[in-house]
């Protein structure tokens, strides 16, 4: 198969697999969760907990993917996401419920970390490029799969009271997708072993967890790393916030609809699936650092005007500049981070790097909450301007803490 045909391959299980991971997520589960009688606290715990997972599982996934290979590391994250869903057809207790939940996590926490390692190791010199455009499509699958979720949902229940079969069904086309995720992975990724793809070769037991040590050791170790991860996982600490409190903000606050507030959001992502791709062809080009720097203002400065401005277009134009800066940090944050490794330690990188990604997104509304806890729950002013000075630290800490010098020398 040709490598072309690999990543488009690839490119659709992803798209299945995200899609597939947020008709269940988004609104499905909480409602789900909530038809148990539970409060919003226990909601929004079993909406949490598969985060939790990746945050402890991401990095070993990453480093066993440099030790038994990324095809079959990958695969088994598409098992997760095939088989996880039929354990909600399972699920007749709120606690029964979070068990499910905690296990649907090691989907994206195994499958993660290791794709983005197998699109670094066919991308070569366009590592920006290929690793935005994937992430493109599998935020497009993100974006389909919450409001399928709403429309089954919907129609199912026809106006009335939602009942279990109704959930049953929705997770019954959720492992459906998932299923098609997996074999479409399994076609996609036929030639991946015979391009080094293939792990380390250890063999027994004691030798497999030296290396998993000793590569851990090595990837946290190197500041270069754990600094360019840390700038993804502070700019989606941001986009964690406004995920929360931009819908607030806007219909509590301004007093706009919802609809309203969704068309901000969805501009957006829409802005950030569009420029990645082209980011990423510049990152490659002309190099990532300035890139990485200069996209963080370009989140920070909106994101700290946000909550002074009450006109609606306004508020457009500053969503399509956050967007647009997102998209600049992202799409060369990854791929940096690839550059500072061999190819043996770049599923762990990718580890490293998701585990801090999904920091910084558990994080954000956290934060922020406790913020604007501090005003009385009315004023976001002081919580989003200390949000937009921790993401500018962070630039300048980067730029101090890898000089140009470092930028591409010195693989670990």
């Amino acid at each position: 198969m040709e490598p072309r045909t690999n990543f488009y391959g690839l490119c659709i299980s992803g798209f299945l697999a995200k899609a597939s991971y947020a008709l269940a997520r988004t609104p499905v589960l909480a409602l789900f969760a909530a038809s148990f009688g539970v409060g919003p606290e226990a909601i929004g715990f079993a909406v949490a907990i598969s985060t939790i997972t990746g945050v402890f599982f991401k990095m070993p996934a990453g480093v066993i993917s440099d030790i038994i290979g990324r095809r079959r590391t990958m695969l088994i994250g598409l098992v997760f996401f095939a088989v996880i869903p039929f354990l909600y057809l399972l699920v007749h207790s709120y606690n029964s419920l979070l068990v499910v939940r905690f296990l649907h996590g090691f989907a994206t926490a195994i499958y993660g970390p290791v794709i983005m390692a197998v699109v670094v190791d066919m991308a070569g010199n366009k590592r920006g490029e290929m690793l935005s455009l994937f992430s493109s499509v599998t935020i497009i699958g993100n974006l389909v799969g919450a409001p399928l979720g709403g429309f089954l949902l919907g129609r199912l229940a026809n106006g009335g009271e939602q009942q279990l079969v109704h959930f049953n069904i929705i997770y019954g086309v959720v492992a459906a997708l998932g299923m098609i995720a997996l074999l479409t992975g399994i076609w996609a990724s036929s030639s991946l072993a015979a391009n080094g793809t293939n792990g380390t070769g250890k063999s027994t037991v004691s030798a497999i967890i030296n290396h998993f040590f000793h590569s851990l050791k090595n990837i946290l170790t190197d500041r270069r790393i754990v600094v360019t991860s840390n700038m993804e996982g502070v700019q989606n600490l941001s986009v964690g916030a406004l995920e929360a409190f931009m819908p607030i903000y806007i219909v509590m606050v301004l007093g706009y609809s919802t609809f309203q507030a969704g068309l901000i959001w969805g501009v957006q992502i829409f802005v950030t699936i569009l420029a990645k791709p082209l980011m990423g062809k510049i990152s490659d080009r002309h190099g990532r650092r300035p890139l990485l720097f200069w996209g963080m203002f370009v989140c920070a400065i909106p994101f700290a005007l946000v909550p002074w401005v009450k006109d609606y277009s306004i508020l457009l134009l500053l969503s399509t500049v956050f967007g647009l800066g997102e998209a600049i940090v992202t799409s060369s944050s990854a791929a940096m981070v690839a550059d500072f490794c061999r190819e043996d330690n770049i599923g762990s990188a990718m580890g490293v790097f998701g585990t801090l990604y999904d920091v910084g997104h558990a994080t954000g509304p956290i934060l922020a909450g406790l913020l604007i806890g501090l005003s009385d729950g009315q004023d976001f002013r002081l919580a989003f301007a200390i949000i937009a000075v921790i993401l500018v630290v962070s630039a300048l800490f980067f730029r101090r803490t890898i000089p140009v010098s470092l930028e591409n020398h010195g693989e670990i």
